[in-house]
């Protein structure tokens, strides 16, 4: 089995990184009305532009492009998979991963087949984040109970693991039929499977299975202040070097975050107010400025995407992933496109330099494929105690 993959003449390998981070996009497949001119693009058209906005992530030098897991409207990414798929043909570099896999939902022998053979087909350009999602009405779609939400994502990702990790798995729990001389195929690429980020806004026993798993958390922190962020990643780092994985710094964080550019804050101000006032998420609560002000929304210049981004280090130290929301509330495809273009010759180049400095030595990169680490008890230990 090589452990030289990465390495290996077929996977394009991107530009050296000083900052030992990865930068990136990542979309919920929203279709949404747009305010300004009043028209909503088809399911067929946001398909569409999705790809043409991941290749163009691709050409600019981002470094990752995701994509969400939804089962109802108005989105469309309910097939993550097919949609990576036919990106990763298409593009050279960039990493393919999720913006949720909905854990709770969805067969972890789904998960663990689908992902090896997107691995297979991306050359290990990928990997995935898991959720438990925010949909209430998903779960008895797919035959769950969100009153057991966290007890699905607890086992069912100790099956994937299993699943990924061993040729033949016999396993039996609450929620699935049991399996009996089960082998999962494909098999991962060159034995190692994917990286997993485990996601979560606001629960503490999911940052408390990345930690024991010694896996990536994800702290997508656009709808909350800095506080809550800061206390959300700081148990993460302490659970993770309380299981044994290695100091709280060496931990792997990614971030989410959320930006509107333009010429002048003005500008950029005047432009996104009617898709922030009009967003199905947010619209009708607190003003653009009073939002703003609260959570990480940097709605301005270039310049002032990268001061705010640079601070986010001052209350989650040191971190591996940062990923920008930029094509949701309606905005024409046009305006996302030139959104990402910012991103990749104006902002991400000057984050990687800033970031590199003073990085201490000893804090990882993102992992490019999952390190299967010995935990330090049995597999349903990871339960927030």
């Amino acid at each position: 089995m090589s452990q030289q993959h990465e390495a290996s003449p077929r996977t394009p390998q991107p530009a050296a990184n000083p900052s030992g981070m990865e930068f990136g996009i990542f979309t919920v497949g929203d279709v949404t009305r747009d305010p300004v001119s009043g028209r909503t693009v088809s399911e067929h058209e946001r398909i569409k532009n999705t790809v043409e906005t991941a290749k163009l992530a691709d050409e600019v030098g981002l470094d990752v492009f995701a994509t969400g897991q939804h089962h109802n409207p108005p989105f469309i990414p309910s097939a993550p998979t097919t949609t990576l798929a036919y990106i990763g043909a298409q593009t050279q570099r960039i990493k393919l991963s999720t913006s949720t896999t909905l854990i709770t939902t969805t067969d972890p022998v789904r998960i663990a087949e689908d992902y090896s053979t997107l691995q297979h087909l991306v050359d290990g350009r990928m990997d995935l984040m898991l959720g438990r999602g925010n949909t209430g009405p998903v779960y008895p779609w797919f035959g769950k109970d969100i009153r057991r939400g966290v007890e699905l994502a607890l086992e069912n990702y100790a099956l994937l693991r299993r699943l990924w990790t061993e040729d033949v798995v016999d396993w039996e729990g609450q929620f699935r039929t049991p399996l009996q001389g089960f082998t999962a195929t494909p098999r991962p690429l060159d034995g190692r499977p994917p990286f997993v980020w485990h996601g979560s806004i606001r629960t503490p026993q999911i940052a408390e299975q990345a930690a024991y798993y010694g896996d990536g958390f994800f702290h997508n922190h656009i709808f909350w202040p800095a506080e809550h962020t800061r206390q959300m990643v700081e148990f993460y780092r302490k659970r993770f070097e309380h299981y044994g994985h290695g100091s709280a710094s060496e931990a792997i964080v990614g971030l989410g975050g959320q930006v509107f550019m333009a010429e002048t804050k003005q500008k950029a101000v005047n432009a996104f107010r009617p898709y922030f006032d009009r967003a199905p998420v947010y619209g009708g609560g607190p003003s653009l400025e009073d939002f703003s002000a609260q959570t990480p929304l940097t709605v301005g210049t270039p310049d002032e995407v990268i001061e705010r981004t640079l601070g986010f280090r001052d209350y989650v130290g040191d971190y591996q992933r940062q990923l920008f929301l930029v094509d949701h509330a309606g905005l024409p495809h046009a305006e996302v496109m030139r959104q990402v273009e910012l991103l990749g010759t104006k902002v991400v180049p000057v984050l990687r330099e800033e970031f590199a400095k003073g990085r201490p030595a000893n804090v990882p990169a993102t992992p490019d494929r999952m390190q299967i680490r010995q935990t330090s008890g049995g597999e349903g230990e990871a339960n927030g105690s």
